[in-house]
C-alpha cells in the first residue's frame, strides 16, 4: 500500500470517527445546551492536552509570543466549537456539513488581510461559485432560516478565523501554546455559563459525553496519521466524505432525508473547495497555501488542533 493511500484509507476512518461523534453531539444537543457539552466535551479531553506538556521538554515558558492574535484565536475556538453544536443540534446533518464545508472558502478570503496572501480571478471565481452553492442550500425566500443556519455560518466563520491565526503565528508560537489556551479559554468561558443552563445527566447521557472526548481523540489520531503518511493534497479533500456518513446517520438515526436542493448545493460548495485546493497546490500560484495547510477540521476545543501537534512531533525527531 503506497503512503498516499494510507494517507488517505486513515482519512476517511479519521472523518467517519468524527462524524459519528457529531452524531451524539447531536442526540445531546435535544436534552441539553451546547455550552454544557462543550465544557465537559473539553474537560474530558484535557487529561491528554496535560499529559503533552509533562512530556515537553522544551522548558520555554507558556507565555504566548503574541497574546493578542492567541486571544483572537483562542475566542474564536470558543466561538466555533459552542456553534457548531447547536447547528448540529437544531439542523439536519447533512445541511449543517454543507454550511460548514464554506470554511475553506472563508479561509481564502481571510488570508488576504492576515497573511498578505495574493487572490487570483480563479480563486475568487470559486469563492464566488461556492457561495451560489450556499444559496442553493438554504433557498432563502423558499425555505425558513434559523437560529441553527446562523450557527453553522458561525462555526464556518470561526473555524476560518482560528485555521488562518495559526498558519499566520505558528511558526513563532510553541505547540503547546496553540493547543492549550483554546482548551482553557473554553473550560473558562463555558464554565461561566453552565450555572445558567445546567442540567443534570443521567448515567448513559454522561457515557454520551465520554464518547465525545474519546472519538474526539481518536479521530485526531487517525488524521495525524494520514497526514504523516500522505500529501496535504490527498489527505484533505477526504474531508468531504461526512457528507455521506451524515446523510446516512441523519437517516438512520433522526428519519432526516437529503432533499436536491442540500445535496446539489453541498455539490457545488464541495467542487469550489476542491478547486481552492487544487489551485494553492500548483506552484507558483499561492506563497501561503492557507487552505491545503488547514489540517484540521472544524475547531470545536474537544479535540487538540492536527498540526499543532504534527509541528511539535516533528520537532521532537
Amino acid at each position: 500500500m503506497g503512503p498516499n493511500l494510507k494517507g488517505a484509507l486513515l482519512a476517511l476512518l479519521g472523518f467517519g470517527i468524527f462524524a459519528t461523534h457529531d452524531v451524539v453531539v447531536k442526540f445531546l444537543g435535544a436534552f441539553y445546551a451546547p455550552m454544557q457539552i462543550v465544557f465537559f466535551g473539553v474537560l474530558l479531553g484535557f487529561p491528554v492536552i496535560t499529559l503533552m506538556l509533562l512530556r515537553d521538554r522544551a522548558g520555554e515558558s507558556l507565555v504566548p509570543r503574541h497574546p493578542w492574535w492567541v486571544a483572537l484565536r483562542s475566542f474564536g475556538v470558543v466561538i466555533s466549537g459552542v456553534s457548531a453544536f447547536y447547528a448540529f443540534s437544531k439542523l439536519p446533518l447533512a445541511q449543517t456539513y454543507a454550511i460548514i464545508f464554506m470554511t475553506p472558502l472563508i479561509i481564502t478570503i481571510l488570508s488576504i488581510p492576515v497573511l498578505g496572501e495574493r487572490v487570483g480571478p480563479h480563486r475568487w471565481s470559486a469563492i464566488v461559485v461556492g457561495l451560489v452553492g450556499v444559496m442553493v442550500v438554504l433557498r432563502p425566500g423558499e425555505a425558513a432560516l434559523g437560529l441553527g443556519h446562523l450557527a453553522a455560518f458561525t462555526a464556518a466563520i470561526g473555524s476560518a478565523l482560528t485555521s488562518i491565526i495559526a498558519r499566520k503565528i505558528g511558526h513563532a508560537e510553541r505547540s503547546v501554546v496553540l493547543l492549550l489556551y483554546p482548551m482553557l479559554a473554553n473550560i473558562v468561558v463555558m464554565g461561566a455559563a453552565l450555572p445558567f443552563v445546567y442540567q443534570p445527566m443521567p448515567l448513559l447521557h454522561f457515557g454520551g459525553l465520554v464518547v465525545i472526548a474519546l472519538f474526539g481523540m481518536l479521530a485526531m489520531l487517525c488524521m495525524i496519521g494520514a497526514y504523516r503518511n500522505g500529501e496535504a493534497g490527498v489527505v484533505a479533500p477526504m474531508q468531504y466524505s461526512q457528507i455521506l456518513w451524515a446523510a446516512g446517520y441523519g437517516y438512520l438515526f433522526f428519519n432526516e432525508t437529503v432533499d436536491f436542493y442540500t445535496l446539489a448545493g453541498a455539490g457545488i460548495i464541495i467542487a469550489s473547495g476542491l478547486y481552492i485546493l487544487f489551485r494553492e497546490g500548483r506552484g507558483g500560484i499561492s506563497l501561503n497555501r492557507p487552505v491545503l495547510r488547514t489540517k484540521s477540521r472544524v475547531e470545536t476545543g474537544t479535540s487538540p488542533r492536527i498540526s499543532a501537534i504534527l509541528r511539535r512531533r516533528k520537532a521532537h525527531e
